[in-house]
């Protein structure tokens, strides 16, 4: 396993641009790129862990010392480092795949070791893992928002492409409609009870399926771009009422019989708009917009790429 994990390993730095070399036992591989020294270690052996864990390494570069960086490949889901980049089934399996598509169109991979994929014991006892870095300094612009949970970085590796990345705060309006009432036509009783959350763009009218329970009233990066909505709330909420009419509206079709005569009568029933209500707010969805041969903007709070980047009615504040 080892000698596979280590080939593989080598060509996901490779691909980076590292220059990649092999390094004696218990280590695996140094890479060395632009200042940048990483040593890999791939293992499942605790103790060996626990020792490239706890261990300083430096490089010694036309006599200047290069504090070197950790990057632990592991199958062992309850091993725990505290300063090591880690990575395990999920991380190895996506750089590895990408490697291989970097090579096969002629790129360099773009590779995020700005902060550690370590796992952390949390005050709860549970074991969690964090995202790439995420920009902490902050504009003093307040807006309610989804937080930011992916990185330029991580970004950058779903877009696929390298390019300048900039964070935009895109306006949603975040409803929450409900339906009820009912019609009854012969013996049939049609009910158009309907209960959910969703946000629709502001600007290109797009829906997604999200809730309010994330979203945060705070400060926003510094630097990032605020977007105005082109869409009116009124026209918003109008739009959700419609397409949940449309949605709920059923065909009933009731077989009759007259003597000998067997026939079918069909009726179309609609939810009464009175029955529908809809309430509405405006909330703010961050995105990553790189910019490089194409333009592509993936979705800073779930790391979704989006179908139809928006590119007009920028505000910078």
């Amino acid at each position: 396993m080892r000698e596979k994990a280590k080939n593989a390993m080598r060509l996901i730095l490779e691909k980076a641009h590292f220059e990649v070399d092999e390094v004696d036992d218990p280590l695996d591989l140094s890479a060395v790129r632009e200042g940048v020294c990483l040593l890999v270690l791939c293992s499942n052996d605790k103790e060996v862990i626990n020792q490239f864990d706890q261990t300083n390494y430096s490089l010694m570069v036309n006599d200047h010392e290069m504090t070197c960086k950790k990057l632990l490949f592991t199958l062992d889901k309850e091993i725990i480092t505290e300063n090591c980049i880690q990575w395990g089934v999920d991380e190895f399996v996506r750089y590895a795949g990408e490697a291989v598509l970097a090579d096969i169109v002629d790129r360099e991979l773009a590779l995020d070791l700005s902060a550690t994929k370590t796992k952390k014991v949390a005050a709860s006892g549970t074991a969690s893992t964090g995202p790439s870095t995420i920009p902490q300094e902050k504009s003093g612009i307040t807006l309610p928002h989804f937080p930011i949970k992916f990185s330029e970085q991580a970004a950058m590796r779903t877009a696929g492409i390298q390019g300048t990345a900039k964070l935009r705060f895109m306006p949603y309006y975040l409803f929450h409609y409900k339906s009820t009432g009912e019609q009854v036509y012969k013996d049939r009783r049609i009910p158009f009870d309907a209960d959910g959350w969703g946000a629709i763009n502001a600007i290109n009218g797009i829906k997604l399926e999200m809730d309010g329970k994330q979203v945060v009233e705070d400060e926003i990066p510094a630097g990032a771009e605020v977007a105005d909505p082109h869409i009116a709330k009124e026209e918003a909420s109008e739009r959700i009422v419609n397409e949940l009419i449309e949605r709920l509206t059923q065909k009933v079709r009731i077989k009759q019989e007259k003597g000998d005569a067997i026939f079918y009568e069909e009726k179309i029933l609609k939810p009464d708009k009175k029955n529908i209500t809809v309430e509405s707010k405006q909330v703010y969805i961050p995105v990553w917009q790189i910019r490089g041969k194409k333009i592509i903007e993936v979705n800073a709070f779930t790391g979704e790429l989006l179908s139809e980047p928006m590119d007009e009615g920028v505000e910078v504040f």
